[in-house]
This record gives structure tokens, sequence and C-alpha cells, in this order.
């Protein structure tokens, strides 16, 4: 069943890590070298024409009948979190593989392309900053990102060109000036409605934005033996302060949600008094005005601190994305596929980043989610119903031919 082979191919491609014993796939590494081989040869038996581009991203092809028709993008990205599980971005590029291989076994031909993309980051693991990939496609990648260094200090430049990138010609990825009809991505909805709710599948109405930073205290480090508690520059707790002040700030408005998610104090040794102490943050609310108040709010509290403890501080954006509307007419073509199979009309809400948020600049997106166990993402438990799978590639299907008209 197709369903079944899907999730089966997800778990394939989910051994496929950096690390043993967990999975770990980020930007540029061996790993993501090893992944795209994998996805590219099942695009190859699909009947697709595989290359990969100039920012490391996975491209399937498939001619229309019309050359003038333009081209329809599907996929998802291939990058991991750290202890990730098998279906967040696996899923929506190996179900746009599979809609593929469905048209191609039943002879179907469209008057317009089809594109799989296999995005080379989206979660910004490695560099802290996501949709290197899919900027690069959409025409938004900044030249500056490829000075980031990650925590071995290899640049975004040195690690694309190892990869075998272009990171001087990432034009070259870019999908502006061709005739695209829009980008549909099928993704794990990440939460727990779908389940409430009884239902396999939901169409996305939008995506939340997003602020990423890094923000670093720099006070001295001391002998956690013969250095007064009075006289200390301890970097450390001025990040436990921080650390508070993001969760209180998270829960002064519905819907906002502001996350620490990873800390580190300097030098690092238990008889030291730390005197450097780094911390990411990650705010996102569906209204832009409310997640820039959070967010000038924290910064402004970062700075207090300091200045209370006598501590320097930085404070490093990495990612501001605003909210993004899914496109209307592409939206109503996933609810009409949606609706065609019986199923209840579910639409949601976003609170995760996707790379339909970069692709929104390029072109019109919509998203279809999935429903899975639990509601449980980014953890290995991560798990969805080969059923559910198997109604979403129904869906994809419909929403693909309808296009043609």
């Amino acid at each position: 069943m197709p369903g079944e082979q899907v999730v089966r191919r997800c778990r394939e491609l989910a051994r496929i890590s950096e690390e043993d014993g967990r999975l770990t796939r980020r930007f540029a590494t061996p790993a993501m070298a090893r992944a795209n081989a994998l996805v590219g040869r099942w695009m190859a038996e699909a009947g697709m024409a595989v290359r990969v581009d100039a920012a490391g991203n996975l491209v399937g092809h498939l001619p229309g009948s019309e050359p003038g028709a333009g081209t329809l993008l599907l996929g998802s990205h291939l990058d991991t979190v750290r202890d990730a599980g098998a279906f967040d971005g696996s899923l929506g590029v190996l179900a746009a593989v599979a809609c593929v291989a469905r048209l191609r076994a039943e002879d179907v031909t469209l008057p317009f392309a089809l594109d799989v993309l296999g995005f080379s980051d989206e979660e910004g693991l490695r560099y802290g900053t996501a949709y290197l990939g899919s900027r690069a496609v959409a025409g938004t990648f900044d030249p500056t990102a490829l000075e980031l260094s990650d925590e071995d200090d290899v640049t975004v430049r040195d690690a694309l060109a190892a990869f075998g990138g272009e990171p001087d010609a990432l034009e070259c990825a870019s999908r502006r000036g061709e005739r695209l009809l829009g980008y549909c991505e099928v993704h794990i909805e990440q939460g727990p409605v779908l389940e409430q709710r009884d239902a396999p599948v939901a169409v996305v109405g939008a995506i939340a934005g997003a602020t990423r930073a890094e923000v670093r205290f720099t006070g001295r480090a001391g002998h956690a033996g013969t250095v007064p508690m009075e006289l200390r520059r301890d970097a450390a707790c001025a990040l436990a302060e921080l650390v508070l002040a993001v969760e209180a700030a998270g829960r002064t408005e519905p819907g906002l949600v502001a996350t620490v998610g990873r800390l580190s104090a300097q030098p690092g040794a238990p008889n030291v008094v730390p005197g450097e102490a780094l911390a990411s943050l990650d705010v996102r609310h569906p209204d832009d005005t409310v997640r820039a108040a959070a967010v000038g709010g924290l910064r402004a509290r970062a700075n207090a601190i300091a200045a209370a403890r006598g501590l320097g501080v930085t404070w490093d954006g990495r990612l501001d994305t605003p909210g993004v509307a899914m496109d209307p007419w592409l939206s109503e073509g996933l609810s009409d596929a949606v609706a065609v199979l019986g199923l209840p009309a579910v639409r949601l809400a976003s609170g995760a980043g996707h790379d339909a948020v970069a692709l929104s600049a390029l072109t019109g997106t919509a998203m279809l989610f999935v429903r899975c166990a639990g509601g449980v993402s980014h953890h290995p438990d991560e798990s969805v119903e080969a059923g559910d799978v198997a109604v979403a590639l129904d869906v994809l299907d419909g929403f693909v031919r309808s296009l043609a008209g």
C-alpha cells in the first residue's frame, strides 16, 4: 500500500544519522549527502530527473506536456533537529515522491512540470538560522549568512563548498523568474488537534511568525572557592534570570510561545565561576505585533540583568520571519480534494515554522497537515499511521490533478 511504503521509507531514511543511537542530520554534512543519495534514488525510480542544486537542495523533476504551463513545487526538508523523529520534513518529501510515482504508474500526463524539493536546511540546527535551503530557492538568501560559524568554527561557506554546493553561485538555486503554479507541502501536524477532532488531515490557513536570537552574557571567570559572592560577575546566574524571564513572557499573551532551547556556560568547570554564558531564544506568535513586543521586552530585560550584575551582553539576531497566510486558491484546492474524500473540513494555523514560510516570498504556498500520534514531534516517538498517510496521498493526488483542469 502507498501509505505503508511512505512510512517504511521514512523509517529507512531515519537510519541515516550523524550520531549512533539517535537521528541527527544537519545541513551540509556527510549524513545529509547520504540522505540525498537515498531519496534521489527513489526519485529516479519514480521517473524523475534528479540533481542537487547550489545550496545542497535535492531536486526531482518531472516534465509536463506543455513547456509553457509552468511548474508546481512539492516537498519539504531532509535535515532534522537533534534526536529527531522519522517524519518531520521527510514525510513531505516522500509523500511528494509517492505522488509522482502514482501519476507515472497510471500514465497521467500533466500539462505542467512537477518538481519535488528536499530542502537542505529548515531546522537551523547547525547554524542557528533556519531556511538556508528554501531561502536560496526563493531568491532571498542573505549572503552574510555564508560567514556564520558552527560549534566547530566551520562557516556556511566552507561547509557548503565541502558538500559540493556553490556558495559563490547561490543565485543558481533561485527559481525567481520562472512560471510557478505554487508550492504545496505535506507535513505532520506536530500538535494534538487532529487527534482530538478524529480527523486524518487538515488544511493549513497560516503560519506563525518567529524570531530567533542568541544572547551572550560576559562577566569574569574566577575560582569557585576564593571569589566572594558579593564580588562575583557570574554570567550563568544572569542567564538563569533571563531563562525565567523568557518563560514568564511566554505566558503573558494567548498564542505566544517563548523558548530557550540551548544554553551553555564557560569555561564549564565545576570549580570555576562562569565568565560567559550563552542562550538561544525562540519567540513565536501569529500576530507579528505581539511577537515584536515580546522580543523587545526580552531584549530590554537582558540589558537590565546585565547592567544590574555588571556584565556585558550581546544580542545576535538569527531569524525574523513574519506570519504567513497560505494562498487562498491553492488552499481551496486542497480543501476540495479533502471534501471529495468525504472527510471533515479542518483548518488549522501552524505554530511551527516550515519551508512554506520562505517559499511564500517566491510563489503562493499551501500546506496539508497529517495527524501524528499524541501530537509528538521533534522527538524519537514521532509517529504517523499508514492509513492517515494514505489519505494525505489521496488528497495530494486529487489536488495535483485538479490543477491540470
